[in-house]
């Protein structure tokens, strides 16, 4: 088969596929799928890809499943998190976020854009790569990984360090609008404690008042943010306080204790290390202690796995053969050069590339901007056109 005539097999597979992807992405957006409570749903997903023909089909001890197709000595994986945020007020949607409607247009409900419809299209582009054949040297993974809400990246973690599967490529089918992606900022969760010391309500310059202490650090964090580094593509980095906490013996007592939460956004060339000493610097408070915070979370099959709450900052090289191989299957398919640019938001990718350096692109259906809000919806053309993507795209990373 010549590359034209292979680029227009998959075109038209994907397009007689059209239905059959929507109503597997609505079947799984019918059964919800909070973080570490995906058991139901990733049922499903084993059966849809047992159907779709893969050749194995398995969940690991964390409870992601992972559908196999080929025996190259290439592993690509095609990346998708099967578990949601919940629906917030119910109040804001016009729709039941559980239904799973489908029209001509759009498949309906919590997950469709973040991140169920890329393991529908990924699963549907493992359909059409048995009908036409995976390249002998590939092999084509599925994934539908979990516990990324709570947790970016521990999934991959898992499956890297602990099942041992290390992909050369893999692709993120979190939403990019159909656009080419290549990175985004880390980020990293730090508590700022301070110790103050108790006293009366009526005598409080007897004590130490920690929520002072704390308060005139708030104001330094927000200082802080303003002289952060900017990165060209990734932008600049950021920090805020998302929480404040304070301790006191009683509502008569000056507080003992208080503690803000800080959300930190990194651009390129900022770390963990450099980032903790910012905050101490600005804080200049030696009765202040700054620690990064650990996930320890417990997986629906009853594992318990963490890891520390630093998910690195990541980039690819526009230049580089992931990403211009990204760029010639959208030409190829789509007739019109893509757009390649950046997530806003973190992804599963902060492992993949930001801690294994595994070359790693995002292409996914549906608009970041509807990720987590209400009424979410993706268009079912994005899903036909995402399970376009993924199959070229494994007949072209050969070479």
């Amino acid at each position: 088969m010549t590359n034209t005539e292979l680029v227009k097999r998959i075109d038209e597979l994907s397009k007689k596929y059209r239905d059959y992807t929507a109503s597997n992405l609505s079947k799984i957006v019918k059964i919800k799928s909070l973080s570490s409570e995906e058991k139901n749903v990733q049922q499903e997903v084993m059966r849809q890809m047992h159907e779709a023909g893969f050749e194995e089909v398995t969940m690991d001890p964390l409870g992601n499943v992972l559908g196999k197709i080929g025996n190259g000595s290439t592993i690509l994986a095609v990346d998708g998190h099967i578990d949601t945020v919940d629906v917030g007020n119910i109040d804001n949607w016009d729709f039941d976020p559980f239904s799973g409607e489908i029209d001509k247009d759009f498949v309906y409900g919590r997950g469709t854009v973040d991140q169920k419809g890329g393991v529908a299209a990924a699963i549907t582009a493992g359909r059409i790569l048995k009908e036409i054949g995976v390249p002998k040297n590939i092999t084509y993974y599925a994934v539908a990984s979990v516990m990324e809400e709570d947790c970016d990246g521990l999934c991959w973690k898992y499956i890297i360090e602990e099942s041992g599967l290390k992909p050369h490529f893999v692709i993120s089918t979190e939403p990019t609008n159909l656009n080419i992606y290549r990175g985004h900022r880390g980020r990293m969760e730090m508590h700022v404690s301070f110790r103050g010391i108790s006293a009366h309500g009526s005598a409080p310059e007897r004590g130490k008042n920690a929520i002072y202490m704390a308060s005139r650090g708030a104001l330094e964090i927000e200082k802080l943010h303003e002289r952060l580094h900017t990165d060209e593509f990734l932008g600049k980095g950021s920090v805020t306080i998302s929480e404040f906490v304070s301790g006191s013996p009683s509502l008569c007592a000056v507080a003992d204790s208080a503690r803000f939460h800080l959300d930190r956004r990194l651009t390129w060339g900022e770390t963990k290390e450099s980032a903790v000493e910012e905050v101490k610097k600005a804080i200049n408070n030696p009765d202040a202690k700054v620690n990064v915070l650990y996930y320890d979370g417990k997986a629906f099959t009853g594992l318990e796995y963490g890891m520390e709450k630093y998910y690195p900052t990541w980039k690819i090289d526009e230049k580089a053969p992931i990403v211009q191989t990204g760029a010639a299957t959208f030409r190829e398919l789509f007739g019109k050069e893509p757009l390649i640019d950046k997530w806003t938001f973190s992804t599963n990718g902060i492992a993949t590339n930001g801690i294994h350096k595994i070359p790693t692109i995002g292409f996914g259906p549906g608009n970041e901007v509807m990720a987590h809000a209400p009424n979410e919806k993706t268009p079912v053309d994005h899903l036909v056109a995402a399970s376009a993507f993924y199959a070229l795209f494994t007949h072209k990373i050969v070479g």
